[in-house]
């Protein structure tokens, strides 16, 4: 079972991974109304350029925008979550072991502890985001099961991760759980709501480059708004 869960599954989930991911870049990228814009885009390249940039830029750190010191908390809260969840994973030595076994390369590997620290930093998060969505009317009115199903997927690796190096005594058990956990989660990613993993970044540059254009480019230029 751990070589199939470690080999052709873990092939088959990473395959649905990349490619879904890449056809939800394309979709949003075709989907995109080039046409209304295009002399804009045309002429002030340069404009919407630095504009998706600052924009990638400022919503990648806490505090940087005016949104995330509006809600220091929810801001604290949801960096330690998503750093947690992404950094955790990419690094965590197991995991490592796992691509020079099969694979033949590994990265940077974070000490166990700091591991363990993270690995608990997004299950107490995960808490309070639920939390959340159970305590604040305006929240609460926008949740549905489907959201709360997304983060449990999200968080089940971390939970069965952690209790599999910390319990020995069922440690196959929980390990090959843990596996399974996580190629449900990377085969979830591009159907679903936690496909904001890469269009976040593809959102921000298209804000980004629409606010660079008409709030830069087209001033004093005859094509202001």
């Amino acid at each position: 079972m751990y070589d199939f869960v470690t080999g052709p599954l873990l092939w088959i989930s990473f395959a649905i991974f990349f490619v879904g991911c890449i056809a939800r870049i394309v979709w949003y990228i075709k989907g995109l109304n080039w046409q209304m814009d295009r002399v804009a885009y045309m002429y002030h390249k340069s404009y919407g350029f630095k504009g998706a940039l600052r924009s990638l830029f400022l919503w990648l750190f806490p505090f940087a925008t005016r949104s995330w010191r509006k809600k220091p908390a929810m801001t604290l809260l949801f960096f330690t979550f998503h750093i947690g969840v992404l950094v955790t994973p990419i690094f965590l030595l197991a995991h490592n072991m796992i691509l020079k076994e099969r694979w033949g390369f590994s990265l940077w590997t974070l000490p166990e502890t700091t591991a363990d620290i993270l690995t608990i930093a997004v299950i107490v998060s995960a808490v309070f985001l639920v939390l959340r969505r159970i305590a604040l009317p305006e929240v609460r009115i926008l949740t549905s099961a489907y959201d709360y199903l997304l983060i449990a997927i999200t968080v089940a690796p971390f939970i069965t991760g952690f209790v599999a190096s910390h319990e020995p005594g069922h440690y196959q058990f929980w390990l090959i759980l843990h596996i399974l956990c996580g190629e449900i989660m990377l085969i979830a990613i591009p159907f679903t709501k936690l496909s904001h993993l890469v269009l976040f970044f593809c959102s921000r540059v298209q804000l980004g480059m629409d606010y660079g254009i008409k709030r830069g480019g087209m001033k004093g230029k005859g094509l202001a708004w």
